[in-house]
């Protein structure tokens, strides 16, 4: 009886263009109210690790990662005690760059007193170098994800009201990491800084605000400023559905300094919470490269800087509509989907299966962020979707 229903299985993957394996079918399933108080369980002890490994560094006012160090000043604005529903975070990158210690030290020590948010946690890091690319470089990635950690941890900070902005070279920073982190954000804000090569379809789900002196026209940051703003003007109509939230403001009479008019991006940034399950996501690989985005992880052997991935949840349809990488695995939960009503996964423009997939404890202890520093939620269910060769054949489900 058990091999005639595995074969009816495939038998129908195959009709719908795919394979969905059954190699998880022995596994015991999980209610909905029995997967959420499991991830609970292991969020819990994910918790407890945090607040054993991070407390003494975030006493000590300094974070470690491998060979770097990253001191930090913070104050509260606003009540001495978390508010309901926690407190903001606002981290805020400093100036300076490819320069004397002393100067970087000099900018820092500004970057404290430039914003007061009305309620939340300022957080101003001391770079942990002195180049010109300080703020975005690899080690940047498991600061910030300290930082996010420490913060909720140790005070009351809620993760979806996390706001990240920057100046000047802190600005170059905020280029860069707003699309590759954009998962990890409320709302972000670019003050006087140079994209580089950055990318803004990440930005799809993350307000972002550009400020910039009309004369600031060293290395072109006033025209590619303007530029930025265009391109998300286009790509916010491409894309419709709120998408692409943006504000752009160009100060015509300012050059680097914008005489503080830029400090309005708090209460602009503050109105936002992170959208923690987008609907849609535009993936784009940073040089910097990272194993997930949201509900989508890549394996390390497909990764690379440039490579997209356009994926989208429409009721309960799963579709990856365009893919760089052959392998993309996608995790899901009862508020992405109803998991109790089977769920139709498309791959390009074929259908490649449409079953109910199980929750269970397995996909719940693999988090799709490897970071041993992310909060992340785990997902009761976990997809493998590769691409098949033959494109007659669509691609092949598999349930981890």
């Amino acid at each position: 009886m058990q091999t005639r229903q595995i074969l009816t299985a495939l038998t129908l993957g195959l009709m719908l263009g795919g394979i969905a394996s059954t190699a998880y079918a022995a596994e015991k399933a999980l209610g909905k109210a029995a997967a959420d108080a499991q991830a609970r369980t292991i969020a819990e002890e994910r918790n407890a690790r945090l607040r054993e490994s991070l407390r003494d560094e975030w006493n000590n006012h300094e974070f470690t990662n491998g060979e770097y160090r990253m001191k930090f000043w913070d104050t509260i604005y606003g009540p001495k005690t978390a508010p309901e529903g926690g407190r903001s975070l606002y981290i805020s990158l400093h100036g300076g760059g490819g320069a004397p210690p002393e100067v970087n030290d000099g900018q820092w020590n500004n970057q404290k007193r430039l914003y007061q948010p009305a309620e939340g946690l300022y957080f101003v890091p001391r770079s942990p170098t002195d180049s010109w690319n300080m703020w975005h470089q690899e080690y940047m990635d498991d600061f910030l994800r300290k930082t996010i950690a420490a913060a909720v941890l140790f005070e009351g900070v809620n993760p979806d009201k996390v706001y990240i902005l920057g100046y000047s070279a802190g600005g170059d920073g905020l280029y860069q990491l707003a699309p590759r982190m954009a998962d990890h954000w409320a709302a972000a804000s670019m003050m006087a800084g140079h994209p580089g090569d950055a990318r803004p379809e990440p930005l799809r789900n993350l307000p972002f605000a550009i400020y910039m002196g009309g004369q600031d026209g060293a290395y072109d940051r006033n025209s590619l400023a303007r530029q930025w703003s265009t391109t998300l003007d286009r790509l916010a109509v491409a894309e419709g559905d709120g998408s692409y939230v943006h504000d752009t403001h160009i100060y015509e009479d300012c050059g680097h300094w914008m005489l503080r008019r830029d400090t309005i991006a708090i209460p602009w940034m503050a109105q936002f919470t992170r959208n923690t399950w987008p609907k849609r996501v535009i993936w784009v690989q940073d040089d910097v490269l990272r194993d997930n985005f949201y509900w989508l992880v890549v394996p390390e052997i497909h990764r690379r800087q440039g490579a997209k991935i356009v994926a989208e949840i429409d009721g309960q349809t799963v579709r990856i509509e365009e893919s760089d990488s052959p392998i993309v695995l996608i995790g899901l939960n009862d508020t992405m989907l109803d998991l109790d009503k089977p769920v139709t996964v498309v791959f390009g423009d074929k259908t490649v299966i449409r079953k109910r997939f199980r929750r269970t404890a397995s996909s719940l202890a693999q988090p799709l962020d490897k970071s041993p520093y992310s909060l992340d939620a785990p997902y009761p269910v976990v997809l493998r979707i590769e691409k098949n060769a033959n494109a007659k054949a669509g691609a092949t489900v598999t349930q981890l």
